[in-house]
């Protein structure tokens, strides 16, 4: 009989201005950090960044990330964190430069700090990260041993942020409860191995209650650049509930059907992460068989903060059903999560869910 498991990071720091606080917070950790981020991203934040080590006895090493998690981005980057004699791991960014700042940590055996830039993705306090080719084709999902040592999230940067990926990093926590409760469900094992917990059930139920109550005008006030308390508490959900809550509760559909979109080519890989799990999630539903007035609620609640519900929308129109099927094959492999909605269903069945989520989406007032 499988065992309860709830894993999560050893600290959760939130707040306007808690950026200035890095250096700080990484003492404890080490002496030495290996910061990882883009170029866009080192950019805005790196002569902060910089002035946080004032003071703190700690020195650092930047390196540029190259856009993707892959194997080999994460070997060059661990070779150079190496020769660099760094002892902690420092990610600055969006969802694959995290991935990848945990992939290296894990390579070097050293303690890692998470600071995401944006509030997009609920990558930042897992002990995963999802690994792609070096051409952006899911690959495989990477597992570790722990969770971050530290997530710090500056709420007023996340705001600074394209509201786009803020209403992504709704669409991605919109999935957790939808996931969770099928993997409790169909006693399926959450990404941590064990039974879903009753303390992570409790975590994803509450990510969709506040995502629904306060979603939209979070990201009114973030298309103003301006942090609210409903922004405070969706950053919240976006991270550490949907964080807590997919990894503890477990993955379903909704993710296995995002890493299946890869399985074609074209316009889709322009949408985000998030964009795509909202459509995975709305396929997900009809696959189980929620009520339709369940799935409209969501239909609803996507188009108020711009994510897809249509094949149009997902750039999907005109892909033939080969291609539908192809999507299902993927999503339907081995190694992915769909087996925890129902291990029975085809490829056939996803591209038929995929057809009749976009007909009821066109129906819905």
């Amino acid at each position: 009989m499988s065992n309860f498991i709830f894993a999560s990071p050893r600290k959760y720091i939130q707040g306007r201005g808690v950026l200035d606080e890095l250096g700080a917070a990484l003492r404890p950790l080490g002496h030495n950090a290996f910061l990882i981020a883009d170029d866009v991203v080192w950019q805005i934040t790196g002569e902060r960044v910089k002035n946080t080590f004032q003071n703190t006895e700690l020195t650092f090493y930047y390196e540029r990330f190259n856009g993707e998690a892959s194997g080999n981005e994460i070997s060059r980057l661990a070779e150079v964190a190496r020769r660099s004699g760094t002892d902690i791991v420092v990610g600055l960014g969006g969802g694959k430069t995290l991935d990848t700042a945990k992939a290296v940590a894990d390579e070097l055996k050293q303690p890692v700090a998470i600071v995401p830039t944006v509030a997009s993705t609920d990558a930042p306090c897992s002990a995963l990260s999802v690994i792609y080719t070096d051409d952006g084709v899911f690959d495989s999902y990477r597992f570790y041993d722990k969770n971050p040592d530290l997530v710090l999230v500056d709420t007023e940067v996340c705001a600074q942020a394209p509201v786009r990926l803020f209403a992504s990093g709704i669409a991605d926590g919109l999935a957790t409860w939808v996931e969770a409760r099928s993997v409790h469900r169909s006693h399926s094992l959450s990404m941590v191995g064990g039974k879903p917990s009753l303390a992570a059930l409790a975590i994803s139920e509450a990510c969709e209650k506040t995502l629904l109550t306060w979603g939209y005008s979070a990201c009114k006030a973030v298309e103003k650049k301006v942090v609210t308390p409903a922004v405070e508490s969706v950053v919240e959900a976006n991270t550490l509930l949907s964080g807590l809550g997919f990894e503890n509760g477990g993955l379903a559909g909704a993710h296995a059907i995002h890493n299946g979109f890869t399985a074609v080519k074209g316009d889709i890989h322009h949408l985000t992460h998030g964009e795509k799990v909202a459509y995975g999630t709305l396929t997900h539903m009809v696959l189980e068989q929620r009520p339709d007035e369940e799935i409209a609620r969501y239909i609803r609640f996507y188009r108020s903060i711009n994510m897809p519900t249509t094949l149009q929308e997902l750039h999907l129109a005109n892909e033939p059903f080969e291609g539908l099927v192809n999507i299902g094959s993927l999503a339907c492999a081995e190694g992915d999560t769909l087996k925890n909605l129902d291990a029975a269903i085809t490829a056939e069945e996803v591209a038929h869910a995929l057809i009749a989520v976009d007909a009821f989406s066109q129906t819905v007032k």
